[in-house]
């Protein structure tokens, strides 16, 4: 048997397959994420936000239900088979969409697209997390989830400018048959299961066993329990984005094509800024760096209360996908530095579980507070909440990462630095 090496550049074929299906994967939620709203309003006519955000919901409740038993099944089935199981329930998705004649065949494309989504994309998670080892895991998740939200902001520009040229059906969801039919072949034929890799990292552990994987994920312990609360609140609040956003920004009276361009500069400046958050993560303490991300979504968010200009709403969903990017590969690499490599895959599940029981908690509130109090009500509601867990971060975790650097020393010692090379300048002049 082959000699199995840790790390990326060792496996680095493996790993760039990996982000490819992972782009994929990320491609079939970008399909619906500007249409849908349209679609719900216009053809369906449906008024209340609470019914508009169903779909969210029950994509948001599937997805973290698929993510715990993708966990869960991880060890024994199989990462790859995991992989195709997920691509084979993603076939009927762009039928239902394109042929769906009431809003309930909608809902029921977004059971597919949440399974699809928690077996597919815990299995890439897991796949790459396995393959680089402990060095690099912070840069290779920051890689896979920028692949991912790359593909979802690319998509939904894209379905976005269908919609405006040729309608909002059947043309946008065309391309989600050349998502599901490259995912699905490309993970049935060229992808490559990774327990090999588990196997040579778990002889090299030193991490302990979790005695209960659930309740110590979930919040015991105190750095799981602190990322698995800001997952959820980060998913919440990307819930209420994902539906509010465009049905705000159509009572400022922007197009269709111009509510694509800015919902996908959110995703955008989540998957770029992940190239370079998640390599910061493997340097700067994650509980800065889980910290600053929480309380700049917060910030954003109630920055919606006052934009009404297009720029505003630019700036505000960049800043919105930078701060949701410092914490999206934080989330996982640390999960991954806090677990044995056998407890990983289901710590992983139980994270996402929670992660993304965030979507149906926020959308569910998000309408609930839209209708009885009208839409800049929830945006206030979701950005305190938003911040609220920023505390929680800085309270409760610990850095702990060995060598490790604090975001406020490594500025303090850059600032020191400056002032004595200027103040060394000046006495020789």
């Amino acid at each position: 048997m082959e000699q199995v090496k840790l790390g990326l550049r060792e496996n680095w074929k493996q790993f760039s397959l990996l982000v490819l299906i992972n782009a994929f994967v990320g491609g079939m939620v970008g399909l619906e994420r500007s249409v849908l709203p349209q679609l719900a309003e216009k053809e369906f006519a449906l008024a209340a936000k609470t019914a508009i955000l169903s779909f969210i919901v029950v994509f948001g409740i599937v997805k973290a239900v698929a993510n715990f038993f993708a966990g869960t099944w991880a060890n024994r089935v199989g990462r790859k088979n995991l992989l195709v199981i997920g691509w084979i329930f993603a076939l009927p998705i762009p039928f239902l969409f394109i042929f769906a004649s009431n809003w309930y065949w909608i809902i029921l494309a977004n059971v597919f697209l949440g399974v699809n989504q928690g077996l597919a994309w815990s299995s890439t998670v897991v796949m790459k997390i396995d393959l680089v080892g402990e060095k690099q895991r912070g840069l290779a998740m920051g890689i896979n989830e920028s692949a991912g939200y790359l593909a979802v902001a690319i998509f939904a520009f894209m379905s976005g400018y269908l919609a405006n040229q040729y309608g909002l059906r059947p043309y946008p969801f065309y391309l989600g048959f050349v998502l599901v039919i490259l995912g699905l072949l490309g993970s049935i034929f060229w992808v490559k299961d990774t327990r090999h890799h588990v196997a040579s990292e778990e002889k090299q552990s030193r991490i302990p066993r979790l005695r209960n994987i659930f309740k110590e994920t979930t919040w015991t312990n105190r750095n799981l329990g602190s990322i698995t609360q800001a997952g959820l609140i980060n998913n919440l609040n990307d819930g209420m984005v994902w539906g509010i956003f465009p049905m705000l920004l159509a009572t400022k009276d922007f197009s269709i094509q111009q509510i694509g361009f800015i919902t996908a500069i959110y995703p955008a400046v989540w998957g770029l800024g992940q190239l370079l958050t998640g390599k910061l993560s493997d340097t700067f303490c994650k509980k800065d760096m889980l910290f600053v991300g929480m309380l700049l979504q917060g910030i954003a968010l109630l920055g919606l209360i006052w934009a009404d200009s297009i720029l505003q709403f630019i700036l505000i969903a960049a800043i919105l996908g930078w701060g949701t990017a410092m914490v999206y590969p934080t989330f996982l690499s640390t999960l991954a530095e806090n677990t044995h490599p056998l407890d990983r895959a289901k710590s992983m599940g139980v994270f996402r579980l929670w992660r993304d029981l965030g979507y149906a908690i926020g959308a569910l509130i998000t309408g609930i507070l839209a209708d009885l109090f009208g839409i800049m009500s929830s945006i206030l509601f979701i950005g305190l909440l938003t911040c609220f867990s920023s505390v929680i971060i800085q309270v409760r975790m610990r850095c702990g990462e060995g060598n490790s650097v604090k975001i406020l020393d490594w500025i303090l010692g850059k600032s020191k630095k400056s002032i004595c090379k200027n103040a060394h300048v000046m006495v020789q002049a």
